[in-house]
C-alpha cells in the first residue's frame, strides 16, 4: 500500500511542477528556470541568476576598467621616468612633468569612477540577494508540511541566511577581486608581448605552475569545505534545540550535560575547521613560494637582458612590476578558491530547495467560496512514508455540519493524524476524505483553509502585540469584535493587567506570558476567524482546571453552527460533545455519545476509569 501510494505522489509532484511555475511572478520564474536549466552546473547557475542585471554589470565593468587604469599606467610611467633620469635628454624636466601630470590625473579619476563602479555592481548583487531570499521564503511557504517535518528548521534558516550570504560574498569577490585579477593579467601580458616576445614567453611559464597547484588542492579543499559546512549546519540545529530546551535543562539541573553535549559538537566543528584551515594554509604556502621563486628568476632574467643591452634599465623595473602583478593576481585566485567553493556549493544548496517539487497542488482545483462543514472518511487509511504499517485503516466516519466530535485514545493511536488529514497536511494513502461532498484531493486547500481554524497543542505566538497575535490574518476586525473574542477566550483579566492592554508587546514565542495565557490567545485567534470547521488539538492541556472551565463555558455558544473536532486526554472535558470517537491502534474502536460509550463498558469506559 505504502509503496504504490508514495510512487503515485511522486508522479503528481512532477506533474505539479509545470503548473507551479505558471503561478510565479516574473522574477521568481526566471530564477526557477535558471536553477532548472543549469542543474549540476553551479557556475552557470550563478551567472544565470543575474539575468536582467546584465546592463548594470557591463557598466560596472566599464567603470572598473577606467578606475583601475592607474595600476597599469604606473609601470609604464615609472619606466619612462627611470629611462629619462639615466639618459636625460635636453627637455628631461618637461617630459618628467608630463608623465607626472598624466599619473596624477589617472589617479584622481579613481574617486568618481570607483563610486559608479561600486554602485552598479552592488545594486545588482543586493537585488539578486533580495530576490533569492524572497523566492526561498515563497518556496518554503509552498512546500508541504511533510517536507518541513523532515527538514530541520536550522538547515532551512541556514539556506535563507548563510547560503544567500555566501553567494553575495562570491558575487562581490567576482566583481572586485576576480575582475581585477583578469584585467591585471590581461593588461600585463598585453604590454609585455608588445615590448618583448622573449620576456612574454618567460611570463607564460607561470601559468602551468599555477594550474598544477590549483588542480592538486582543488578536490581536497572542496571535500574539507563540505565536511566543515555539514558540521556547521549540525551545530546550528543543535544550538536552536539547546535554546528551546533551556527551561527543561534548568528545571532538571542538566546544565552540565547539555554543555558537554554542545562542547562535543563544537569540538567536531573546530576539528573539521582546523583541517580546512591547514589544507588552505599548506596550499597558500606552496603557491607563494613557487611564485616568489619565479619572481626572483624574472628579475635575474630581465637583469641579464639589460646587461646585454637588449632592454633598458627602466624596462627591467617595468617587467618586474608587471610580473609582480601577475604573481599577485594568481596568488589571489588561489586564495579565493575556498570562497569560490563555498559560494558555488551554496548555489547548489539553494537549488535543492528551489527545485523541490514536494508542494501542495492548487492548480485546476475546485475553490470553495463557502463551507458547510460536512466531513466524511471513506475506507480511509494512512501510512507514513517510512512507516512499516499503517497508523490506521478502514476508517469510515461521517461528521455532520455543526457537530462536535471528540477523538480520544492512547498516544500514537492516530488522533492528531486524523486532524492533520482534515486540515489537508496529510493525505490518505487509501480511501478518501470528503469535505462537503468534495474529495479533498480535488479542492483548492487554500480556499478551504480560509474557512477553518486550528488551535494546536503547543501555542504558537510571534513577536508583536497581543492584538496582532489575535487578529493574525484578519487585521480588518473591529474593536468591538476583538473585545467580544477577548471576553469569549477569558482574556479580559489578562488584558487589564497588561501595561499597554491589547497593544502590549509579546516577546519571542510568548516568553512574557504563561502557558495558559498563550493558549487562550491562540484560542482567540481561532475564534476571530469565525471558522466553519474548528480544530482543537488538546487546546486546553496547558490550562489549569479553573481557566479550563471558564473557557468551556465561554466557548459553548461559539462552537454552535460550526463543526468542531477535538483531541482531548482529559475525558471530563468532552462530556458535551455530540459524539466521541475512540481511536485505537489500527483505527476506530468505538463511536457514540459520552453516556452511550460509558454504558458499553468498552475501551472508553476503561479509559474513563483510569482517570477517576
Amino acid at each position: 500500500m505504502k509503496t504504490e501510494y508514495h510512487k503515485e505522489r511522486e508522479k503528481e509532484k512532477y506533474q505539479y511542477r509545470i503548473q507551479e511555475e505558471n503561478d510565479l511572478d516574473e522574477t521568481e520564474q526566471k530564477l526557477l528556470e535558471t536553477f532548472k536549466r543549469n542543474k549540476n552546473h553551479s557556475l552557470k547557475t550563478l551567472i544565470g541568476i543575474y539575468k536582467g542585471h546584465h546592463l548594470e554589470l557591463v557598466l560596472s565593468v566599464v567603470f572598473f576598467v577606467i578606475k583601475h587604469s592607474p595600476v597599469w599606467v604606473l609601470p609604464i610611467v615609472t619606466a619612462n621616468i627611470i629611462d629619462i633620469a639615466t639618459n636625460p635628454p635636453e627637455d628631461a624636466g618637461r617630459k618628467i612633468l608630463i608623465d607626472v601630470v598624466i599619473m596624477v590625473l589617472a589617479l584622481g579619476q579613481n574617486i568618481v569612477t570607483n563610486y559608479i563602479h561600486t554602485l552598479f555592481y552592488a545594486r545588482a548583487i543586493r537585488n539578486v540577494e533580495r530576490d533569492l531570499r524572497s523566492s526561498l521564503v515563497r518556496k518554503l511557504q509552498q512546500l508541504s508540511i511533510t517536507y518541513h517535518t523532515q527538514m530541520q528548521s536550522g538547515r532551512l534558516q541556514s539556506k535563507i541566511m548563510r547560503d544567500v550570504e555566501q553567494i553575495e560574498t562570491l558575487s562581490s569577490q567576482i566583481f572586485i577581486t576576480v575582475l581585477s585579477i583578469i584585467m591585471n593579467v590581461v593588461v600585463a601580458f598585453g604590454v609585455v608581448v608588445t615590448k618583448s616576445l622573449t620576456v612574454f614567453l618567460f611570463f607564460l611559464g607561470t601559468i602551468p605552475v599555477a594550474v598544477c597547484i590549483m588542480a592538486a588542492f582543488k578536490s581536497k579543499i572542496k571535500s574539507y569545505n563540505k565536511e566543515f559546512r555539514r558540521d556547521m549546519e549540525e551545530t546550528s540545529v543543535h544550538v536552536m534545540e539547546m535554546i528551546e530546551m533551556i527551561p527543561v535543562t534548568r528545571a532538571h539541573a542538566l546544565e552540565k550535560k547539555e554543555t558537554d553535549k554542545m562542547d562535543r559538537q563544537l569540538h567536531r566543528v573546530a576539528k573539521s575547521g582546523l583541517r580546512l584551515d591547514m589544507v588552505q594554509a599548506y596550499f597558500s604556502a606552496i603557491s607563494w613560494v613557487a611564485f616568489q621563486i619565479f619572481q626572483v628568476l624574472c628579475l635575474g632574467f630581465t637583469g641579464y637582458l639589460a646587461s646585454k643591452g637588449k632592454i633598458s634599465v627602466g624596462e627591467v623595473v617595468m617587467y618586474q612590476t608587471y610580473f609582480s602583478s601577475i604573481v599577485a593576481q594568481i596568488s589571489s585566485v588561489i586564495t579565493l578558491l575556498p570562497t569560490i567553493a563555498k559560494g558555488l556549493e551554496s548555489v547548489d544548496y539553494i537549488g535543492d530547495v528551489m527545485l523541490c517539487h514536494d508542494v501542495e497542488d492548487y492548480h485546476n482545483k475546485k475553490k470553495l467560496p463557502a463551507l458547510q462543514g460536512d466531513i466524511r472518511f471513506e475506507n480511509t487509511a494512512f501510512c507514513y512514508q517510512d512507516g512499516v504499517k499503517p497508523v490506521f485503516r478502514d476508517l469510515d466516519l461521517q461528521i455532520h455540519k455543526g457537530e462536535t466530535v471528540a477523538f480520544v485514545g492512547e498516544s500514537g493511536a492516530g488522533k492528531t493524524t486524523i486532524l492533520n488529514m482534515v486540515i489537508g497536511f496529510l493525505h490518505a494513502t487509501e480511501g478518501k476524505v470528503f469535505i462537503d461532498g468534495y474529495n479533498m484531493e480535488e479542492i483548492d486547500l487554500r480556499s478551504y483553509r480560509s474557512h477553518i481554524a486550528v488551535v494546536p497543542q503547543t501555542p504558537i505566538l510571534f513577536s508583536g502585540t497581543i492584538r496582532e497575535n489575535i487578529t493574525y490574518g484578519r487585521e480588518d476586525i473591529s474593536e468591538e469584535k476583538l473585545m467580544e473574542v477577548i471576553r469569549a477566550a477569558n482574556l479580559e483579566e489578562l488584558i487589564e493587567q497588561m501595561p499597554d492592554g491589547v497593544d502590549t508587546l509579546v516577546t519571542e514565542r510568548g516568553g512574557n506570558l504563561s502557558g495558559g495565557q498563550r493558549q487562550r490567545i491562540s484560542i482567540a485567534r481561532a475564534f476571530i476567524r469565525n471558522p466553519k470547521i474548528l480544530i482543537l488539538d488538546e487546546a486546553t492541556s496547558a490550562l489549569d482546571s479553573i481557566s479550563e472551565e471558564k473557557i468551556r463555558v465561554a466557548t459553548d455558544h461559539l462552537i454552535q453552527n460550526r463543526t468542531t473536532l477535538i483531541v482531548a486526554h482529559r475525558l471530563s472535558t468532552i462530556k458535551n460533545a455530540d459524539h466521541i470517537a475512540v481511536i485505537g491502534k489500527g483505527g476506530l474502536k468505538e463511536y457514540g455519545t459520552y453516556e452511550e460509550l460509558l454504558e458499553k463498558k468498552g475501551v472508553f469506559y476503561k479509559l474513563r476509569q483510569m482517570q477517576m
